[in-house]
């Protein structure tokens, strides 16, 4: 997934050369992410694109390609455990506003969902193909110089899955690491007839030659009563 997001930056990076001869603001990052709880793993990959820039208010594309597997206890099989396997993709149209200290992003687009369970489960709505849209919005602030506030949401049109993600942070560790934040977050994940939340804590912003690495850790519990820690890590890199 990141070699064929790497693949068509370098294709629109080629096309606009004329235009970025002079430029120094990169226009695209390429980003991953893992997880992991007691019940599920989730990997995704995609890239950001902004043709005027990513430290600039414009147009953005924004392409991410996922996967997750998961288990659960199904009421009507009598209690039996099903495992699920779920692809998604999908391309979104965006713009970026930054206003003082505050950056925002707005993204728009259709989406794509496969879902396989094993055994079958009928009383899942989440089974087969699926087309629909997605909305979502990203908010970066920094209310002062040595803190930070995150957030981000996102709503499908498919089983109204959706997310929301609140973090604060402070800056820490400045001769160490060069400075990060460090600070708690909350996490929530939903669509018809689940609920996920998490508690944790987070470090953002570690870099590493190019590549930016973030993290988080804490306690995860969902609707079925189940809970165990969580571990996400998180890479990007600007071009």
């Amino acid at each position: 997934m990141i070699a064929a997001a790497a693949l068509l930056v370098c294709i629109l990076r080629a096309a606009c050369v004329p235009a970025w001869a002079n430029d120094d603001d990169p226009h695209a990052i390429l980003f991953s992410s893992r997880d992991i709880w007691l019940n599920g793993a989730f990997a995704h990959g995609g890239f950001l694109f902004a043709l005027s820039g990513l430290d600039q208010d414009g147009l953005l594309l924004k392409i991410l390609f996922s996967g997750r597997l998961y288990r659960y206890d199904a009421k009507n099989l009598g209690g039996k455990q099903v495992v699920g396997a779920e692809g998604l993709a999908h391309v979104l149209g965006g713009w970026r506003v930054k206003r003082g200290d505050a950056e925002f992003k707005f993204f728009f687009g259709p989406e794509f969902q496969k879902h396989h369970l094993l055994p079958d489960d009928p009383s899942n709505r989440l089974r087969g193909n699926f087309l629909g849209l997605r909305m979502a919005f990203e908010v970066w602030y920094e209310p002062s110089p040595s803190s930070m506030v995150a957030a981000d949401a996102s709503l499908s049109s498919i089983a109204t899955s959706n997310s929301a993600r609140v973090a604060y942070g402070w800056r820490v560790f400045e001769e160490m690491l060069g400075g990060v934040y460090l600070g708690p977050v909350i996490e929530y994940f939903g669509s018809d007839g689940y609920r996920h939340l998490r508690l944790g804590a987070h470090l953002t912003s570690m870099k590493a030659e190019e590549i930016e690495w973030s993290a988080a850790a804490g306690w995860a519990q969902d609707s079925q009563g189940r809970a165990s820690p969580y571990v996400r890590l998180n890479m990007l890199r600007r071009l």
